[in-house]
């Protein structure tokens, strides 16, 4: 396992590997170790893989918000002397990456949205917490994980059922303050702003963030593509995790080759 970093304002992180930069961004009450599936990416890729606040080896859980997610990662970038990378990320880590297109859109080579949110509204997200605030107060009690799991995941074997319990390790205090940043997001007007490729994915059986929510995101930006993948719940990079890191190979080595072309035209 390849140790974690910490950087200079305090982020656990995990950077190995060579290649174009590419940010792997964990979802809520996730860590970054729960990317092992696609640290075999890096014979291609230089990975980035941090733990946001409060999430992991981040001790910080002050001032929780997609906002400061998204600066943390920005600031990160800097240090590591990373002026763009493709930015990848899961759930509420796609709202992450969806910011850091707002505040510094010219570090993003791409976007890949997986499983993930644009907006909720405002007259439906107290209905949403207060239906599931039980089942959520169980997500984060010791050695009950197994109802998150259960939801998260379409396929419940043995082995995909432990490698999620091992990565989802949420702070009581984090995990509601970060899910109640998530229902403050509203990328409406932004989705309709994005220039660079995007590929948004969503999860044929996610019962967490339906599918729906991904078509929704992909019919407002232009330059997106879309793929639903068959038979995958809310974490497709686990339980599908080979089709999964050929569609992020495909994706970003078409997109490479078309920037390639681009510049020997202009030349």
């Amino acid at each position: 396992m390849t140790r974690s970093k910490l950087s200079k304002a305090g982020i656990p992180f995990l950077h190995f590997g060579n290649g174009e930069p590419l940010v792997l961004i964990h979802g809520l009450g996730e860590v970054k170790e729960g990317w092992i599936n696609q640290f075999e990416l890096q014979d291609e890729f230089e990975l980035i893989i941090p733990d946001l606040r409060g999430h992991g080896e981040n001790e910080t859980t002050e001032e929780i918000s997609i906002q400061n997610f998204a600066s943390d990662i920005i600031e990160l970038l800097k240090e590591c002397q990373i002026e763009s990378a493709n930015i990848l990320g899961l759930s509420m880590g796609g709202a992450v990456a969806q910011e850091i297109y707002r505040q510094a859109p010219e570090m993003c080579r791409s976007l890949i949205l997986a499983s993930t949110f644009h907006f909720f509204p405002k007259k439906l997200a107290p209905l949403f917490i207060n239906y599931r605030k039980k089942k959520f107060r169980n997500l984060t009690s010791g050695g009950k994980k197994k109802p998150a799991a259960a939801l998260a995941l379409y396929s419940w074997e043995d082995e995909h059922l432990e490698e999620f319990d091992n990565h989802f390790a949420p702070n009581h205090k984090a995990f509601f303050d970060s899910l109640h940043s998530c229902l403050k997001v509203n990328n409406l007007a932004l989705l309709r702003k994005i220039s660079v490729p995007t590929l948004v994915i969503g999860g044929q059986y996610d019962s967490v963030i339906p599918v729906w929510i991904q078509v929704w995101m992909h019919k407002l930006m232009p330059h997106s593509e879309f793929v639903i993948m068959r038979k995958t719940g809310h974490v497709a990079k686990l339980e599908a995790k080979e089709r999964f890191n050929q569609l992020v190979r495909n994706f970003l080595a078409r997109h490479r080759q078309r920037n390639n072309s681009d510049e020997r035209i202009s030349i």
